[in-house]
C-alpha cells in the first residue's frame, strides 16, 4: 500500500509542478487573511527568498523564477485590493499579455528580498503593473518588472467601479511606460504583417 501511495506521489509530481499549484494556495489564504487594501493604486509587497531550488547553475535565481514569482506577487496583489474577487464576479479573466523584465544584479542563496507591486494605469483592454525585485540586505532594486494584464470579457474600468463604487481617474502613465506600450504596438503590427493578418482586414 505505501508503495502504491509513493508510486502515486511520483506520477503526480512528475506529470503536474505540484509546488507551482501548492504555492498558489498558500498565496491566496495569506493574502484572504490580512487585512484589505481599498486604495487600488497602493503599493504593495510580499517577502520572498532564493531558496536551493530557485538556482541556476551561478548559484544565483534563475532568470524564469522572476517571473513566476511576479505570478504569485500580482495574484496577491489583486487578492487584497480586491480586483481579483471583482472580476470573478463580473465574468471576467485576467491574462498577461506581455511582460517586460530588466535584471539589475542577481540575488544569491539565502538571499532575502520583497517584491514590491502597484497598478501604475490601465486603458480599455488592459491594466498596466511595475513589480520590483527589492533586497532586504541594503534595499538595493535587484530586477524591475512592467506587466500588461489583459482584461477578457469584460475592461479594467468596468473592475474598478465595481470596486470602489465609483469611477476612479487613471493616472498618467510614466515616460518608460509609454516608451514599453509603443514597443508592444510596434511588434503586434509587423507581426501581423508577417502573417498577412494586415492585409486580410483590408
Amino acid at each position: 500500500m505505501l508503495l502504491l501511495v509513493l508510486g502515486a506521489l511520483l506520477l503526480l509530481f512528475c506529470s503536474l509542478d505540484v509546488w507551482y499549484f501548492l504555492r498558489g494556495v498558500q498565496v491566496f489564504f495569506q493574502a484572504w487573511f490580512q487585512p484589505r487594501i481599498w486604495d487600488i493604486l497602493a503599493e504593495q509587497s510580499i517577502d520572498g527568498m532564493v531558496l536551493p531550488h530557485d538556482l541556476d547553475y551561478m548559484g544565483h535565481m534563475n532568470n524564469s523564477r522572476y517571473l513566476r514569482e511576479c505570478d504569485f506577487a500580482r495574484f496577491h496583489h489583486y487578492m487584497r485590493n480586491g480586483l481579483f474577487m471583482a472580476s470573478r464576479k463580473l465574468g471576467a479573466k485576467m491574462v498577461v499579455g506581455a511582460s517586460t523584465i530588466r535584471y539589475r544584479r542577481s540575488l544569491a542563496f539565502r538571499e532575502a528580498f520583497e517584491i514590491r507591486t502597484k497598478v501604475v494605469g490601465w486603458d480599455e483592454k488592459a491594466f498596466y503593473l511595475e513589480q520590483r525585485f527589492v533586497s532586504k540586505k541594503d534595499g538595493f532594486v535587484s530586477a524591475v518588472m512592467l506587466c500588461r494584464q489583459n482584461v477578457v470579457r469584460c475592461s479594467p474600468e468596468s473592475i474598478i467601479e465595481f470596486v470602489c463604487k465609483r469611477k476612479i481617474e487613471c493616472p498618467e502613465f510614466p515616460e518608460d511606460l509609454k516608451h514599453w506600450i509603443s514597443f508592444i504596438s510596434a511588434s503586434s503590427q509587423a507581426l501581423r504583417a508577417e502573417s498577412g493578418l494586415e492585409e486580410k482586414n483590408k
